[in-house]
């Protein structure tokens, strides 16, 4: 993790749309209760789309562009000094993701022992959480993604890169029709796949489809090659970005790409269901495709109507994305497990303080997931002030 002054030339559109990601990314993760979440911060339970299963991929397709930039200072020519950089952040975006579950372990660990042992022995008990902790999640996953989309960009030339697109999308379109890919079961070969090299105890146990409950984890092992694929469909937009200056070719480009992507993803739905917990080829395909036509209209907007007063809230979190997000981790957690007289910070603000006065929990759910997100963009917003990154 490194501190460094802004440099100037961004492209602000881009930070803007990597803000309102982040913003979203914590927002859909800190309702007030899990128990209640405001309709449009749901997920879909299996089959389909919400706005809320936008705001993961939305980021990945910027990493992707992002990557674009950052390879381009080095010619996508492999090095010694380019490949340190690589796996450095890949290890290190890896183990900080490795790190949020830990903590999470121990502090909901803490919350919940005896407290009649010595404080010590709780604190070691919770501490010692490595037989059952998470191997993937959301930062492992962009680790992956990052090192083998880096990889793909040095070593292959870019022409060749949408045929392997294409090749890896058909590949697990056919592994997900003959391996039971869009069933909820046993029989799911992503389930067995993952299960076989992770173990139940290190995956996600939490999904449940139709009342049914069941160790299935939505940031898998093998479920992370379609992920690659996204990768690299923002690594290809990235490089139509950059092969012109004129701002409206760009808009023009991008909405021809978004268009054509979301309407094959929607068509394909017929045989390929969209789906983010399996992240199948049409989910790939879609939210690209929106991706692109979003940036395409914030292009138009920002840099050229140049109306950009509206979007300064998220510029505080385009330009610090990660730490934000790992910092909305840490602090989701220390509000659910930190207790102030029996009760946690998060319930207190929600059941003793929003939900009284708004009276409908819904909403009041919502309204805290809004205030939990105004917390992390006052820290935020002091960074963008002085102009600092903070890379991870």
């Amino acid at each position: 993790m490194a501190l460094e002054k802004a440099a100037s030339g961004r492209l602000l559109s881009l930070d803007i749309l990597r803000g309102i990601t982040i913003a979203g990314m914590i927002l859909v993760n800190n309702p007030g209760t899990w128990s209640t979440i405001y309709a449009p911060l749901r997920h879909a339970e299996w089959n389909g789309l919400t706005p809320t299963d936008l705001v993961f991929p939305f980021f990945m397709f910027i990493m992707g562009i992002s990557m674009y930039f950052s390879l381009r200072k080095f010619q996508f020519r492999p090095s010694g000094r380019l490949m340190w950089k690589i796996v450095r952040r890949t290890v290190l975006i890896y183990l900080i993701g490795l790190a949020i579950a830990w903590f999470s372990s121990l502090c909901y660990g803490l919350a919940g022992s005896d407290e009649s042992l010595p404080l010590w022995d709780r604190i070691c008990r919770s501490a010692n959480s490595f037989s059952h902790l998470r191997l993937v999640g959301v930062m492992p996953r962009l680790a992956l993604c990052y090192f083998f989309g880096s990889i793909i960009a040095i070593t292959l030339k870019h022409k060749f890169i949408p045929w392997l697109i294409g090749a890896i999308l058909v590949a697990y379109s056919v592994i997900l029709l003959v391996g039971n890919g869009y069933d909820f079961s046993h029989d799911n070969i992503i389930y067995i796949f993952d299960s076989a090299i992770l173990g139940e105890a290190h995956m996600y146990g939490g999904l449940s489809v139709g009342g049914v409950n069941m160790v299935f984890d939505p940031e898998g092992l093998l479920s992370t090659l379609p992920c690659i694929a996204h990768v690299l469909i923002g690594l290809m937009c990235g490089e139509a970005i950059m092969k012109t200056k004129d701002n409206y070719r760009r808009v023009n480009d991008l909405m021809l790409v978004g268009t054509i992507l979301t309407f094959a993803g929607l068509l394909l739905h017929y045989g390929l269901p969209i789906n983010k917990n399996i992240w199948s080829p049409t989910f790939v395909i879609t939210t690209c495709g929106l991706g692109a036509s979003l940036l395409g209209l914030l292009i138009w907007i920002i840099d050229i109507k140049g109306r950009n007063r509206w979007c300064r809230f998220f510029e505080s979190f385009g330009i610090n994305p990660l730490f934000l997000y790992v910092l909305g981790g840490v602090l989701g957690i220390l509000f659910g497990s930190i207790s102030i007289g029996g009760t946690s910070i998060k319930g207190w603000l929600y059941a003793k303080t929003l939900l009284p006065v708004i009276g409908d929990a819904h909403l009041a759910s919502c309204l805290y997931a809004i205030l939990f997100v105004a917390i992390n963009w006052c820290i935020g917003f002091i960074l963008y002030k002085k102009k600092i990154y903070i890379k991870i």
